[in-house]
């Protein structure tokens, strides 16, 4: 698996996803990656998903960050709200299988992950293969090639929807 240059990451969390993402962020820090945690920050004052989200999907949005990853109870509801920002696509992964094919296949730049749902080790495990991999990633030629005109297609949706 090719290593992703980029060490430059922003993440977030609701209450329920707060100690899966602490634990990321501390099995990343320890990788070397520069990390931006844009809440919930201690279990004292926890910040909504509906609040977290918007946050990440700008710095992403903006081009401040490439990828980001953000962690609640299922990863369900961070996903939705992350993904009504236009250049984001944020999917919900629960396996290292489809870390590896929502970057690979669907190009995505926000990884969901759900705090009830995920233990600690598959969670960096996840993590990591979403780093790790760049669109169209050990894909047949053919296939890279309809992924690339695929992506093409929901960027030009975009601009119809935005």
């Amino acid at each position: 698996m090719k290593k992703l240059v980029m060490k430059k990451l922003v993440i977030g969390s609701d209450k329920s996803g707060f100690l899966l993402k602490e634990a990321i962020k501390k099995h990343l820090t320890e990788q070397g990656y520069e990390i931006e945690d844009c809440g919930t920050l201690d279990m004292e004052e926890p910040k909504p998903y509906f609040q977290v989200a918007p946050i990440v999907a700008r710095k992403v949005q903006s081009g401040e960050y490439e990828r980001a990853i953000l962690v609640c109870g299922t990863g369900m509801g961070m996903a939705i709200v992350a993904n009504k920002f236009k250049g984001i696509y944020a999917a919900v992964v629960e396996n290292t299988y489809a870390a590896e094919k929502c970057r690979a296949i669907n190009n995505a730049n926000i990884l969901t992950l759900g705090g009830w749902i995920t233990g600690e080790f598959v969670g960096c495990e996840i993590a990591d293969r979403f780093l790790n991999t760049d669109f169209t990633q050990n894909l047949e030629p053919w296939r890279q090639e309809f992924l690339r005109n695929a992506d093409q297609k929901v960027k030009e949706l975009e601009e119809e929807i935005y």
